[in-house]
């Protein structure tokens, strides 16, 4: 499994706005092949900082998403409301104690 971290900051005015399009994508997105949980996080202090965690079956499952129509609708409608540069990371989960 791969869980990818997305960290992204948004200009505040338009904080709202991408939270109306996550809840209209986030079914999709999760429904998307390979996508096995689909996390939205705010920061507590920095209430303009968001964090998508998403766990996917493989790299390549993660890879057919990034190259979709679906991601690239989504980026392209996201992208333009951040007042910082997005960061990105794909880590390999080692534990998860529940």
């Amino acid at each position: 499994m791969l869980v990818r971290i997305v960290k992204m900051g948004f200009v505040p005015d338009k904080i709202e706005t991408f939270l109306q399009n996550f809840e209209k994508r986030k079914t999709l997105i999760r429904g998307f092949q390979g996508c096995m949980l689909l996390e939205l996080y705010r920061d507590k202090n920095n209430t303009n900082q968001f964090f998508t965690y998403s766990y996917w079956t493989d790299e390549a499952a993660l890879e057919n998403y990034l190259n979709s129509s679906l991601f690239k609708e989504v980026w392209a409608d996201t992208k333009i409301y951040f007042n910082q540069k997005p960061e990105a990371w794909s880590v390999d989960k080692l534990v998860s104690i529940e």
